[in-house]
């Protein structure tokens, strides 16, 4: 099994693809989402997750379906569950591979 990359928070996201080369503060986003800053401030460090609500708000405000936003979250999400849960001890009830 090759060695998965750690997928960025759709906040790191955000600032790379969005903020920084368009030069906009997380005050003016939070504006233009109708949030409080910070809100947006949470989801920029990592420290809170893109929601169902915030990513139907996200995609009207960049373009990119609601369904990318949540993808991004969850395969962040995912990795870093991956490196927290021990599976060592989970029994296996049913598999396709029977």
């Amino acid at each position: 099994m090759t060695d998965m990359h750690n997928p960025p928070h759709p906040g790191e996201f955000i600032k790379e693809t969005y903020l920084e080369p368009l030069d906009l503060k997380n005050r003016f986003l939070a504006q233009q989402l109708h949030v409080y800053p910070s809100t947006i401030g949470r989801i920029i460090k990592g420290e809170a997750a893109v929601t169902p609500e915030m990513a139907l708000r996200l995609s009207k405000a960049f373009g990119r379906s609601p369904e990318s936003w949540l993808q991004m979250q969850a395969n962040f999400d995912l990795f870093q569950a991956r490196g927290r849960v021990n599976l060592d001890e989970v029994q296996t009830i049913y598999s396709t591979n029977m």
